[in-house]
């Protein structure tokens, strides 16, 4: 039987991080557990991942529904999309078995693309190669996860922009149902017609809408979070601290006005695999310490302080004011007692 080629292509950058991240690993292993009970699907589908932050790469290739494994998510610094969709272009050539004169070939392959973020590279290029030598012959579809993701150059890409509310309660279980059933719907189309158009399943408006419909999220320009990383003191091991972005109304003059800040997502545990997914150190400016609320222990060793600065500019993590050796140059710092003493932190890229 003819193989239906999807590659689920998934963001993994900083922004992602915590609950999202692991809620997507879960979801896409609740998908294949629920796909396998579908006998088309188990009889059509291949299935492929592939992650970008930084940089793009594959994390498994094109294998049939029965063998393919979720592989572990990665993360990095930077949401490089046109690398992402070169990568996949890349991924398409080298494994869907194109038509000729001896032979059928696969189904038109279909991408999903996961991302909750904005692009931090040139995606000019990726997308006139897709509109111009892929999007005949393959489907693209992008999911916007949560409100500051990008809707209006997913949108450029592809007429298929899903927006998913990653703040509504029990919202990836009703995401996972649904492309759970628009890939069992599209196994079950394959041979009805020899173009690639694709078949989406019925949106939840609790949770997921069509990008542009009266249900939507409305898509905003403004970083949704700051991310920082540090190293633990003891350990060495890095850690990622992240901050939402929140608002305060407040009272001026008869006037509300709003107060912006970051208020603390979590302190979360790295590796050092996180450099190799990154697009370099920092990129994302810089911010002030007093724009952030909330600390978080270190996830290594409970050190409650988490934003200790050496000079060589990187953070690390404390246990109190006293004598300190840095996990990034080995200086040797003493960190006295301070209040009210703001200071600039350098950002990821998110």
């Amino acid at each position: 039987m003819r193989r239906l080629p999807i590659f689920l292509v998934q963001d993994v950058s900083e922004s992602m991080a915590g609950e999202n991240l692991m809620q997507l690993e879960q979801g896409i292993g609740k998908l294949v557990g629920n796909l396998r009970q579908d006998p088309t699907a188990l009889e059509t589908v291949y299935l492929g991942a592939i992650a970008f932050a930084g940089i793009a790469r594959t994390l498994s290739p094109l294998a049939e529904l029965a063998e393919f494994r979720p592989p572990p998510l990665p993360m990095g610094s930077g949401t490089a999309l046109g690398a992402a969709l070169n990568h996949v272009m890349d991924a398409i050539d080298a494994q869907v078995v194109r038509p000729d004169a001896n032979r059928k070939g696969d189904w038109a392959p279909i991408v999903y693309l996961f991302t909750d973020g904005k692009p931090t590279d040139r995606i000019e290029a990726a997308r006139s190669r897709w509109q111009r030598d892929y999007a005949r012959s393959a489907s693209l579809v992008a999911i916007a996860i949560g409100r500051y993701a990008d809707q209006e150059t997913l949108r450029s890409l592809t007429e298929h922009v899903v927006v998913f509310d990653d703040r509504v309660a029990g919202g990836f279980e009703i995401f996972i149902k649904w492309l759970t059933n628009s890939i069992s719907s599209q196994s079950q189309r394959v041979g009805a017609q020899e173009k690639p158009t694709v078949s989406l399943a019925k949106t939840d408006d609790h949770a997921l809408a069509l990008a542009g419909s009266p249900h939507a999220l409305a898509a905003s320009s403004d970083p949704d979070c700051v991310v920082l990383v540090g190293r633990c003191q003891f350990t060495r091991r890095p850690y990622l601290l992240k901050y939402d972005r929140e608002s305060v109304p407040f009272a001026y003059n008869g006037q509300t006005h709003e107060a912006c800040g970051f208020q603390i997502a979590g302190c979360f545990p790295l590796t050092e695999e996180y450099f190799d997914w990154s697009a370099g150190p920092g990129g994302g400016g810089t911010v002030s310490t007093a724009d952030l609320a909330g600390v978080a222990p270190c996830p290594h060793c409970g050190s409650p302080v988490t934003i200790a600065q050496c000079g060589c500019g990187k953070l690390m993590c404390l246990r109190g004011a006293g004598p300190a050796t840095c996990p990034w140059c080995d200086a040797k710092v003493n960190f006295a007692p301070t209040e009210g003493a703001d200071f600039d932190l350098e950002r990821r890229l998110g």
